[in-house]
């Protein structure tokens, strides 16, 4: 996608153009208008390139308002929502500005509807084209939605389950977007039918040979081939693909068949049927990326991602925020007691069954990606030993506020610990990348899905079990001997539970705790725990942060100034 940051920035322009009052102000008279933008396909096409904006990436640190962290910015928003202060007016996790790039895809899908942009002098390839950006938008359009359905879906005052306004055309500015929301499962319906037709336009993958094309482009052999892969050739990567749209129909099912929701049998089989299709594209479970673990570590490991951003220039952006004090760093998000409690020991048994967890040696002996993913008291990380207890200087605990850790850990996972920054403020950069899907989140939704379905061992429709895929999780984060544990969990309940904190670790903030515990029905309010070293012994702190949810929580607010200007919008219940 070499053109992709060119037409992006070259269409900033455009979001003028669209939706209601308080997105947008008045169009300039100097600036094109529609009639131009209709006609020209680099403009049109920025349309389309807008809804590739606000895609949710693994740099949300949403975490800070879950039981997995705090922020140690006092002005933090996920730290303040978790504090007490989420209300309708108040939401830092909202999505509704999401619909501006709904109104975006939908103005383009006009376009191409209409027929009125020529893509290509051949008129073979301006029509794959169409059809191939056609397929685009939709599922975009189904994403978006979807990240709206996540945050704002609940059960209204009305007391019916509801989802969100599905828009499927475009409104101009003084239109009336006072557009009732759907129920829930109409909304899911919804989202689910875009894809789906999306799927009818879209190529597998970009950059396909000739002999392993789609059946929908079974004709373009020979020398038509040439005319397919000038509109689908593998300069369109990182475009959306049908292997994606399948992965996020996958998501999508799953988060809307648990407990808060449908808790149906249904989608939980739509979730596995796509889960399957993409995860037997990659070679099955023999796909499982060996490097997908530390998939940051290294732009050389994109393999993990099915869906994701370019590959950035060298950086320390994230570093900056998150390494230790004595490493320069701001020392933003602590990792808590609680998370550090679900890594069990290195034989996969949780801590509170084993006999070999020692408080008192807590780190030892342990899963290795506790040490991979958190900074404990005296690890060694971006080129100093960090000690967050006794003799830790500026990195022990609360010894200075809004930099030094109040948990006693410091977060390890996402960052490149090759990344140097120094006393004379200069910097060793290294390069990152933004990841919006990647394979072992399927991989989970698998074991979720067929446990839901088939309990822990029986085979799914590709000879899979639930348990299978966990096993081999475990045996690529170096669990010793992981069937012995498992062969202890045969009800679907306790492997549930193992599923759920499988994806707690693994998932570690990538954004999803903070969703999946209220699609769960989980707690919200277990109360932050930390440990402090003393010299002598490890001192567990048992509050650094209480939660402080309503009990209406689970559900969030629909903002208010959107209720206020539209009656027809139903807030959810409590707010």
């Amino acid at each position: 996608m070499k053109n992709y940051t060119k037409y992006l920035l070259a269409t900033l322009f455009f979001t003028c153009l669209v939706a209601c009052e308080n997105f947008f102000e008045p169009i300039d008279e100097n600036r094109l208008d529609f009639e131009y933008v209709s006609g020209d396909p680099e403009s049109a096409e920025g349309l389309l390139l807008q809804g590739y904006s606000r895609l949710v990436d693994q740099y949300s640190f949403t975490e800070a308002a879950t039981d997995d962290a705090v922020n140690n910015q006092l002005n933090n928003g996920f730290k303040r929502m978790a504090l007490g202060e989420l209300n309708a007016q108040f939401n830092p996790t909202s999505r509704w500005n999401n619909y501006q790039n709904v109104f975006f895809l939908n103005r383009f899908l006009e376009i191409v509807n209409a027929g009125e942009i020529v893509w290509n002098r051949d008129e073979v390839i301006s029509d794959l084209f169409n059809k191939r950006l056609k397929g685009e938008a939709l599922a975009l359009r189904a994403l978006h939605h979807f990240y709206v359905l996540q945050a704002h879906a609940g059960v209204g005052t009305s007391g019916e389950l509801l989802g969100v306004p599905y828009f499927t055309e475009f409104i101009a500015s003084d239109g009336d977007f006072n557009t009732p929301r759907l129920p829930f499962r109409e909304t899911v319906d919804a989202i689910l039918n875009d894809f789906d037709e999306a799927l009818t336009l879209l190529p597998t993958d970009y950059g396909l040979s000739e002999s392993n094309l789609d059946p929908i482009y079974a004709d373009f052999t020979g020398d038509r081939f040439l005319q397919y892969d000038v509109a689908n050739g593998s300069r369109y990567n990182l475009r959306i693909t049908g292997r994606i749209v399948k992965a996020l129909k996958a998501r999508v099912a799953l988060f809307a068949a648990s407990p808060a929701y449908l808790n149906d049998q249904a989608l939980y089989q739509t979730a596995l049927d796509n889960a399957i299709e993409v995860l037997e594209l990659n070679g099955g479970l023999g796909g499982l990326n060996p490097n997908g673990l530390e998939f940051y570590l290294s732009e050389s490991n994109v393999s993990e991602a099915i869906f994701r951003g370019n590959i950035e220039g060298p950086n320390s952006s994230i570093e900056a925020r998150m390494f230790p004090p004595s490493v320069n760093g701001r020392g933003e998000i602590n990792p808590s007691q609680n998370f550090v409690d679900a890594f069990p020991m290195a034989d996969g048994t949780p801590i509170e069954e084993s006999m070999a967890y020692d408080p008192q040696n807590p780190f030892s002996n342990r899963d290795p990606r506790l040490q991979k993913f958190v900074v404990v008291n005296a690890s060694s990380f971006g080129g100093g030993t960090i000690n967050t207890g006794f003799g830790g200087g500026i990195d022990r605990l609360d010894s200075i506020p809004e930099r030094s850790t109040t948990t006693g850990y410091y977060l390890k996972k996402l960052l490149r610990p090759d990344v140097r920054i120094n006393n004379d403020n200069t910097t060793v950069d290294q390069r990152h990348f933004d990841v919006y899907f990647r394979y072992t989140e399927l991989f989970l939704i698998f074991a979720e899905a067929a446990n839901e379905l088939l309990g822990p061992d029986t085979p799914a429709a590709n000879g899979i079990t639930a348990k299978q895929v966990i096993e081999a999780i475990r045996v690529r984060a170096e669990i010793s001997n992981p069937s012995e544990y498992l062969n202890s969990i045969t009800s679907r309940e306790d492997m549930r539970q193992l599923i759920r904190n499988e994806r707690r670790l693994e998932l570690s903030f990538e954004g999803h705790r903070f969703w999946d515990l209220r699609r769960w029905q989980a707690p919200l309010n277990e109360t932050i725990r930390g440990n402090f070293f003393d010299g002598n012994s490890y001192i567990e702190i048992p509050s650094v942060e209480a939660r402080n949810y309503p009990a209406h929580a689970n559900y969030l607010p629909i903002p208010n100034d959107e209720v206020f200007k539209f009656p027809a919008i139903e807030q959810n219940s409590g707010w």
